[in-house]
């Protein structure tokens, strides 16, 4: 199996208002059959209703986690401290949750996390030992190096 990933699909509750969250955060979707379709750099963000996506991968869906945590966080990675502050507040104005407002990291780098309409948790992150491309791609350093 190759290194990648090429969709992540995050079940929600209400494709409609999950929709209108993530529009008003700047991005344009396409819906078919009741599911909608981000393009998201090299990969797509797929809102698809939570119990279809629980029957079609063959899971009892058992709702949130007890906690509320599901134990995945997707990370968007931008350029500067400036615009992590930025995509927060866009996404609180969005009606996101703040769960952590950004702050020094233990990397070097800075950051803070909100949840969507679904409880789905994002890190927003700059990251200074990641190189971001053009655009946005994320491309890892060789750790091994020295």
């Amino acid at each position: 199996m190759e290194q990648r990933i090429s969709l992540v699909t995050l079940g929600v509750s209400d494709i409609a208002r999950s929709r209108a969250f993530y529009e008003a955060l700047g991005w344009r979707g396409q819906e078919v059959e009741e599911t909608v379709f981000f393009q998201a750099g090299g990969l797509a963000v797929v809102l698809w209703g939570r119990a279809k996506l629980a029957e079609d991968a063959g899971v009892a869906d058992e709702g949130p986690a007890v906690d509320g945590f599901g134990g995945v966080v997707l990370a968007h990675n931008v350029g500067s401290p400036a615009e992590v502050n930025q995509v927060l507040a866009e996404a609180a104005e969005a009606g996101a949750t703040v769960t952590r407002a950004a702050r020094e990291t233990f990397y070097g780098g800075y950051a803070g996390c909100f949840r969507d309409p679904d409880g789905h948790v994002w890190e927003v992150a700059h990251n200074p030992g990641f190189q971001l491309g053009p655009d946005g791609s994320l491309t890892l350093p060789d750790f091994g190096a020295q």
